[in-house]
């Protein structure tokens, strides 16, 4: 059931992948395609932060949209041509066709506040990608509330960060009881911010005692994804000897037959032959 919610998530956001009830080429050509588009996801990052530091120029620039739009145009061209239900791949897929016709203008020359819209999408759109291409990290969003429990501590860590900048002075902006609130949840305590009055110490420690709590949540998710993980790998591994065991007793009663009938005509012939000999 969470699983189902979480594909049913991707498909809202265009990020759907190949249904699973697609042919066989279909899926196996969604799995091959996973490495260049992750490649196309940390290739945007960079280019984001080339640009970001102007460590760039127009041609590189130029050439990067010419880049990522023939991986988004490749993958989608060759996903249309081998799904079956092309309508429904392209509904729960609509933020590759997106990409690709909204990335025409730019690669045609229009350098606007659209371009950089565009470029925004595309690089909120890389942590879609690694969502959807990663089986194992759907898995383990989707199992034992583990994605909920992320964002549970999400908020909790937004929340304790804005409520500490109010409390106590030593805190002079958000992103500062923001840092404080990451590095107290996660029980690292750097010490370059610390709560200097009461009320902030004392929240410090009910904030500290939420991390270890959280943190053990979230290794107790981990260690149980991957003891089933390998449990379920020993189950297949089982179930292929079982079907092994089973075939070689079918082919040993069939030996057995075949056995039994070569008795039988060999005593015959055996008796045929006595006869004819006490004929003579």
């Amino acid at each position: 059931m969470e699983y189902t919610r979480h594909t049913a998530l991707m498909r809202m956001v265009g990020l759907g992948g190949v249904d699973a009830n697609e042919n066989e080429k279909a899926k196996l050509w969604g799995k091959r395609l996973e490495a260049p588009m992750v490649l196309a996801a940390i290739w945007i990052l960079i280019d984001w932060y080339l640009e970001s530091k102007g460590l760039t120029t127009s041609y590189i620039t130029f050439a990067s949209d010419w880049l990522i739009w023939l991986v988004f145009l490749t993958e989608l061209t060759i996903m249309s041509f081998l799904v079956d239900d092309r309508i429904r791949y392209l509904r729960q897929n609509w933020m590759s066709p997106l990409i690709v016709l909204a990335g025409l203008p730019v690669l045609w020359g229009v350098d606007t506040f659209y371009a950089g819209i565009l470029r925004t999408m595309r690089l909120a759109l890389t942590v879609g990608i690694f969502f959807r291409v990663s089986k194992d990290t759907r898995d383990l969003l989707s199992k034992h509330n583990l994605g909920i429990t992320l964002f549970v501590c999400f908020v909790i860590l937004i929340v304790s960060g804005l409520l500490i900048s109010g409390i106590d002075p030593a805190f002079e902006t958000p992103m500062d009881g923001l840092w404080w609130a990451w590095v107290t949840v996660t029980t690292v305590g750097y010490g370059d911010l610390v709560p200097q009055t009461t009320e902030g110490r004392l929240f410090g420690s009910v904030l500290i005692l939420m991390g270890i709590a959280m943190f053990s949540m979230l290794t107790a998710s981990f260690s149980v994804f991957f003891i089933e993980q390998d449990e379920r790998e020993l189950t297949e591994k089982e179930e292929r000897n079982l079907q092994r065991i089973e075939n070689l007793e079918i082919k040993l009663e069939r030996i057995e037959e075949q056995l039994d009938k070569t008795l039988v005509i060999l005593n015959q012939i055996h008796n045929k032959s006595l006869n004819e000999d006490k004929e003579k």
